[in-house]
């Protein structure tokens, strides 16, 4: 679950000669908005870029179902998934609100994608902190704006838990 405390933490590289030893492979990732139209993220696949993944299996495994309902539109289970444990009922309806029926919501929604997107993959994390077990921070550039430097925290309700 996103929250804003660090911790001193790990690491976790791509190991080069596993990269180099296959071919790229090109993908997309693709992911519909509210008003049903495809968002693209297009990958050449493995490249020279190291890619940061955390090491938590459970959290790799949150992230992978955040982008799961984000490919399917699912904005309320999103939420729901995605949101602290003790955040009131009225603070999540009022950020589902934010990413459905707001001004912005499309270009927050957007942005919010793109950035687990991109925690999920590795791609542009600098460094994660915290023990992985109960809690990880991203430090990553946004996927989408250049000279933007991001910031996520997710916190594990004990080991093993919720996310």
């Amino acid at each position: 679950r996103p929250n804003r405390n660090n911790d001193a933490g790990s690491k976790n590289g791509a190991d080069a000669s596993t990269a180099a030893a296959a071919p790229p492979t090109p993908t997309t990732t693709t992911i519909r908005t509210m008003n049903n139209a495809e968002l693209a993220y297009p990958s050449d696949g493995p490249s020279e870029i190291e890619l940061l993944q955390t090491t938590s299996a459970t959290l790799q495994m949150k992230l992978d179902q955040l982008i799961q309902l984000a490919r399917a539109g699912d904005r309320s289970n999103f939420v729901k998934q995605f949101v602290p444990l003790d955040l009131s009922p009225t603070d999540t309806a009022a950020y589902l609100a934010d990413l459905t029926t707001e001004e912005e919501a499309e270009s927050q929604w957007t942005n919010l994608i793109a950035e687990i997107a991109a925690i999920a993959a590795g791609r542009g994390v600098d460094r994660i902190e915290g023990d992985q077990i109960e809690r990880a921070v991203f430090y990553f550039k946004h996927p989408l704006y250049e000279a933007c430097d991001r910031e996520v925290s997710f916190v594990c309700s004990s080991p093993g838990g919720e996310w």
